[in-house]
């Protein structure tokens, strides 16, 4: 009898350890719409057509990585299935673009998403919906704001992130500094002009800004405003404007004889702007970097093409994000490992510079480099500065 019951309760206990083995196997594995055992699908929307073409080489080099690290097995084991849809740098598209990678495609998460006014009309949905955004391709202020949309991740240094670190800058060379600023009348040049005003007022106040214009983007030159400027007394410009208001405006001041240290935003830096305005018109103007030489890691792309390289650095980081979830792939663990790169060194960024992203911070980047343009390239600082 007592040999019979050993045995019933041997089995049993047999019959809950391999229950409770089964249980933790199956606990192991955890997923949401768009991952499986053998598939992870992402999305992204960018311009692949219209005036904002040149940026659909984010999507093409995101396709190219995949394609890689899938024909190496994939990212823990499974392969990634990658879509990069046209928006046309167009809030409708985006909408409607979006709307099918997560209802259609179902895909797990959205990176690498281009421009502020196409992902402001998404982002509330991709919130409501739980769907992590992450890595977007803009620095706008509102992406840092973890309470009330915490499924939504700039990729890019934030644009008072560079204000802030270029009036340090001024205030470092030009302790008295009389600063003329010329801004685009939204929200980008709003999020560049009140930190450094801001910084500036921190400092005591010996560097002000003696003079200020605006121009929306559909006037058709800035020539008016400079000439305004350059009467100023300024001897510094502190230049918040992108695209061809950029290439008008660096031409303008070398017209005008005026000769301030110049600031330029990062993101209007790009080789077409300056040789639009002249390359040699543009020697001496100040700028952000966090970037690493672009042909070392893509000799097949324009080692001037910095988009296709942002893109390069995107997609490794997203590929990471993915690595340390395991075999978690839940939307939240995503949006938690994204939320933890804080010292994470992409391969494109400068030595220096890492992701600062934590749970309640989703600043990208806080530490970047001067750069000054000698009529050629871009002379990096030696050392980083942090805001």
């Amino acid at each position: 009898m007592k040999s019979l019951l050993s045995k019933r309760v041997m089995w049993a206990t047999a019959a809950a350890l391999l229950l409770t083995a089964t249980n933790v196997s199956a606990a192991e594995k955890k997923y949401d719409t768009g991952a499986t055992d053998t598939e992870i699908k992402l999305g992204q929307t960018v311009p692949h057509s219209g005036p904002g073409s040149l940026y659909g080489v984010l999507g093409r080099v995101g396709e190219a990585y995949f394609q890689m690290l899938n024909e190496k097995g994939g990212i823990n084991g499974r392969k990634v299935k990658f879509f990069t849809m046209d928006d046309a740098y167009s809030a409708p598209k985006a909408v409607e673009a979006t709307r099918r990678l997560v209802e259609q495609e179902e895909v797990l998460a959205l990176f690498g998403s281009l421009g502020t006014a196409p992902q402001t009309a998404v982002h509330k949905y991709l919130n409501s919906k739980g769907v992590p955004q992450l890595l977007l391709n803009t620095g706008a202020s509102k992406w840092n704001d973890p309470k009330n949309n915490k499924w939504t991740m700039a990729g890019l240094p934030l644009y008072p992130t560079e204000a802030r670190i270029l009036a340090k800058y001024v205030l470092s060379v030009k302790p008295n500094a009389k600063v003329a600023i010329l801004y685009q009348n939204d929200d980008f040049g709003r999020d560049f002009l009140g930190p450094f005003k801001q910084v500036l007022a921190d400092a005591g106040g010996n560097a002000k800004v003696v003079a200020e214009a605006t121009y929306d983007l559909t006037e058709p030159t800035i020539d008016s405003q400079l000439i305004n400027l350059s009467k100023s007394g300024a001897d510094v410009f502190y230049n918040i404007s992108t695209g061809k208001a950029s290439s008008q405006s660096i031409r303008k001041v070398v017209e005008l004889g005026w000769k301030p240290l110049q600031l330029l935003s990062a993101g209007s830096t790009g080789r077409s702007i300056l040789s639009a305005a002249g390359l040699e018109n543009a020697t001496g103007i100040v700028a952000m970097a966090f970037e690493e030489l672009r042909k070392k890691y893509l000799p097949n792309v324009d080692p001037d093409n910095t988009i296709a390289f942002a893109g390069y650095g995107q997609v490794v980081t997203m590929a990471e994000i993915l690595r340390r979830c395991g075999d978690d792939l839940t939307r939240a663990n995503v949006l938690k490992q994204a939320a933890s790169l804080s010292g994470f060194h992409s391969p494109y960024m400068l030595d220096g510079v890492t992701y600062s992203y934590t749970p309640d911070d989703y600043t990208p980047m806080k530490t970047l480099y001067i750069s000054i343009f000698n009529g050629k390239d871009w002379d990096i600082s030696d050392r980083p500065v942090t805001e």
